[in-house]
């Protein structure tokens, strides 16, 4: 009599499954598809603020909507602060929901006392896209601090637009190129500042000295047309400095600015 174990069935083999996302990452497409939704909230949010500003101080400029876009920096600031990066989910939909109130005006559609059209929010978020393009090239902020500087040049080029906003206020004329560019001007102000305690903090004269030297030599690079060969210097500088929340400088100095021209200058 055989001792012999009974031979049991394998399971079938299943085939591999097969990759059919050709190469495309779905969850940023997904994210990528509830911008607009997110851009409408903030859209919305913009003109309920002028509505309710316009209720409670129906005299002067109405600034419902700076509530609103400062809401939105100090918001990404804050994250910037917590997480080191700006999500997507703020950034991008500030930035559509500047180009669609700009829109809205051109199209005469009264949502709000902003003046720019389409054409101005693209420029401004164009602007802070420049203004910020050398320091990312050697990575000295980040692509979510850029992207921040652009959702508030969008906004600002759809509400100040050529300065009629803030003029026909009985105010002083605020361009909107000119608020993203001050802004910006504020912010770096701020963010040396913020970089100054920091090396006071760590004492670490020397070494700091050393890399101040080398971001220098970095946007002269910059300069001069010779972005791959900063940028590569700038990688591998990355694992000796401490890297900062750029977008908590750049609220900063843009709330400064607008407490500035709005409140003081008038």
């Amino acid at each position: 009599m055989s001792n012999a174990a009974p031979v049991l069935p394998q399971p079938p083999v299943t085939a591999p499954a097969t990759d059919d996302s050709l190469g495309i990452d779905r969850a940023f497409v997904l994210q990528m598809a509830r911008m607009p939704l997110f851009a409408l909230l903030w859209l919305g949010a913009a003109i309920a603020s002028h509505q309710i500003w316009a209720a409670l101080w129906p005299e002067g400029l109405n600034a419902g909507p700076l509530v609103v876009i400062s809401f939105g920096m100090i918001l990404a600031a804050f994250i910037d602060g917590w997480a080191l990066k700006v999500p997507n989910w703020i950034t991008f939909p500030l930035v559509l929901s500047g180009w669609a109130l700009g829109a809205l005006h051109d199209f005469n559609v009264h949502v709000d006392a902003g003046t720019g059209g389409f054409a101005l929010a693209v420029l401004g978020t164009m602007l802070g896209f420049v203004l910020l393009l050398p320091m990312l090239a050697i990575g000295g902020v980040g692509a979510g601090d850029v992207k921040m500087q652009m959702g508030f040049g969008a906004w600002a080029g759809a509400y100040f637009g050529v300065g009629a906003t803030t003029a026909d206020a009985g105010g002083a004329a605020l361009h909107g190129m000119g608020v993203v560019f001050w802004a910006f001007c504020f912010g770096a102000i701020v963010g040396g500042a913020f970089g100054l305690v920091i090396i006071l903090i760590r004492r670490q004269f020397g070494q700091n000295a050393g890399i101040v030297r080398e971001i220098m030599s970095d946007l002269q690079m910059f300069g001069t047309g010779q972005v791959s060969a900063a940028s590569k210097r700038a990688h591998d500088r990355r694992s000796r400095w401490t890297k900062l929340p750029y977008g908590i400088p750049l609220c900063v100095g843009f709330l400064l600015y607008l407490g500035y021209m709005l409140i003081l200058v008038g």
